[in-house]
Formats: structure tokens, C-alpha cells, sequence
């Protein structure tokens, strides 16, 4: 069962982060899905997290790419180390494009029941990220 909790974590990556398929994101985000990493003015649901995605991320991000360095899993989760790396070409955040290289250091827990995400934490850099683009 790890092994396969952690194939459907490469496939969210690569199918919803990278590609932006609304299909697969239905088939592996299970309706009851809690954000619990959110940030406070964001919902934590599923379709908040859909918006992180579809509405911040990609269209800020070309050539958006994820980049699973470790993934270790045990009973009904999967704690991943990524890296998250595009080209800034939109807005992020309220930063105007910079046409700059970013790399989003990311570390997972997702909780996979079914074969579906149903709880995540998380921590990334992003806000860093944000600031160095501030200071271009």
C-alpha cells in the first residue's frame, strides 16, 4: 500500500502541479480534503487547493516543474521532498513578472485514503521566494 500512496503522490505532482489537469486533480483529491497548512485568509479545502495551482502558481510559473527528491511513506501517508522550479512570468503574489528563475524548496505529508488525497501539511519557501522577487 506505500508504494502505491506514493505513485499516486507522483502523479498529483505531475499530472495537477505540472500540467494542470482538472481530471486527474478530480480522481485524486477526495471531496472531504482538509488543507490543514493553508494560510489563513485561504480556504483549506479542495478547491482551495485547486486555486493555489490553477490560479497563483501556473500562471505565474512557465516551464513549471516538479522535482521529487525523497519520498518516505508509512501506513496511510506520504512525506515528500520536492523542489518546485519555473520561470517568472507573472504575477506571483503581487510581484510583477521578473522573467527570473525560481526554485520552490516543498516538503509534503499527505494523507491518502483510497487512492485520494485527504489531508495534507506542508512547509515550502515560497515566501522567500516572493521577497527575492520583491527585491529584483
Amino acid at each position: 500500500m506505500t508504494e502505491q500512496n506514493k505513485i499516486v503522490v507522483q502523479d498529483f505532482n505531475k499530472q495537477v502541479i505540472e500540467e494542470g489537469n482538472r481530471k486527474a486533480f478530480e480522481k485524486l483529491v477526495a471531496d472531504n480534503f482538509v488543507n490543514r497548512s493553508a494560510p489563513l485568509d485561504a480556504a483549506r479545502d479542495r478547491e482551495g487547493l485547486w486555486h493555489t495551482f490553477e490560479n497563483i502558481l501556473r500562471p505565474a510559473l512557465a516551464d513549471l516543474k516538479v522535482n521529487i527528491e525523497l519520498q518516505i511513506a508509512e501506513r496511510d501517508w506520504v512525506t515528500t521532498r520536492k523542489t518546485l522550479t519555473g520561470v517568472h512570468t507573472g504575477e506571483l503574489l503581487g510581484v510583477a513578472a521578473t522573467g527570473k528563475s525560481v526554485s520552490i524548496t516543498v516538503i509534503d505529508m499527505v494523507r491518502i485514503v483510497g487512492g485520494k488525497y485527504v489531508e495534507h501539511w506542508g512547509l515550502n519557501t515560497l515566501g522567500q521566494v516572493v521577497n527575492q522577487l520583491k527585491q529584483s
